[in-house]
């Protein structure tokens, strides 16, 4: 191949690049001049509430209507079905929410990416927690990632409350059980299995029982839901088959879950938990599983988050964590 020898002058030359440059830059800048915009509308989509972004962005309803329109005027589609009460994504608006979504994590992600170990990541992280998980698997958990991140303060709330995150500012919650339909993102963290416990003084006294039928005529602690006033029923598995059995409920707790494990270690009846709670126990002779003939049931434990591009690299890196950690 032959050299090929510019016509022009090195000052030419320079001057050519330059122009090439700028207009490839005006160009990509007008090309993509809206991403201020596409934020202001993941925010709102977020919230659905156009009064709530206002306050999130520091600025005005007015504003952020005008700034809306002005992104639906440029693609050509509407976002919202308006109401004077209520504001609710079109098909239209929520395919573009949920792409750019994902575009906005891809950058934080190259961003958090390139400068790695440059910058030590510090901030404070608002969980809610379930009592189950927030007593018996997440202390050992947060051991680990605060050992791996000293700049960053978590504050927990323990309860079995559903709390709203996006009105009560929580970054992130653990949530047991089947989760129903949100605009919220939901991670797995891990299928817990569950057990039937009692204590042997109770079995000594009582008798173990062999079947469910028998299983009726002990005194079953059960508990009923905070949200629902219902029991929680006792999940089993028995030959593949998925069974929701209803304790009967000689005695009733509330509010706290791990009590009723309480419960059963001090004699009073049998109680279904996690593994993760009661393995210990066992292992200590403190309780003693039962029916195992129909163990082997697990109920899933799910992250969730409000996922848009103002996620702290705080919360990023727990929500990276949790959803990785092979314990």
């Amino acid at each position: 191949m032959g050299w090929i020898y510019s016509i022009f002058t090195p000052e030419v030359e320079k001057q050519l690049i330059s122009q090439i440059f700028f207009a490839f830059e005006d160009k990509m800048s007008r090309q993509f001049d809206h991403l201020a915009d596409v934020e202001v509308f993941l925010i709102v989509a977020e919230k659905l509430s156009i009064s709530a972004a206002a306050i999130d962005l520091s600025t005005t309803p007015s504003v952020i209507s005008r700034t809306i329109t002005r992104l639906e005027k440029k693609l050509g589609i509407q976002f919202f079905r308006r109401t004077t009460r209520y504001l609710s994504l079109t098909e239209a608006g929520q395919l573009y929410y949920e792409k750019m979504q994902h575009a906005f994590q891809l950058i934080d992600h190259a961003e958090r990416v390139v400068q790695g170990e440059q910058l030590q990541i510090s901030g404070k992280i608002k969980l809610s927690v379930p009592t189950t998980y927030g007593h018996y698997r997440l202390p050992p958990l947060l051991e680990k990632f605060l050992l791996k991140y000293p700049d960053i303060q978590i504050e927990i709330s323990i309860s079995n409350r559903n709390v709203d995150l996006i009105a009560e500012g929580f970054d992130l919650a653990i949530r047991q059980g089947q989760l129903p339909n949100s605009t919220l993102i939901a991670r797995p963290l891990e299928q817990a299995p569950l057990k039937l416990v009692a204590s042997p003084a109770y079995l000594k006294r009582m008798g173990i029982p062999k079947n469910l039928e028998e299983l009726k005529h002990h005194q079953c602690i059960a508990f009923e839901l905070p949200s629902s006033g219902k029991i929680t029923p006792w999940f089993l598995k028995n030959d593949n088959e998925e069974i929701q059995w209803i304790p009967t409920n000689r005695i009733l707790a509330k509010e706290d879950i791990v009590g009723v494990v309480t419960l059963a270690e001090s004699g009073l009846g049998i109680c279904q938990r996690y593994d993760f709670i009661v393995n210990e126990k066992i292992q200590q002779g403190k309780l003693q599983p039962i029916l195992t003939t129909y163990a082997g049931h697990t109920r899933p434990f799910s992250l969730l988050y409000a996922q848009h591009k103002h996620m702290s690299s705080a919360t990023r890196a727990l929500i990276d964590f949790l959803c990785s950690n092979d314990d």
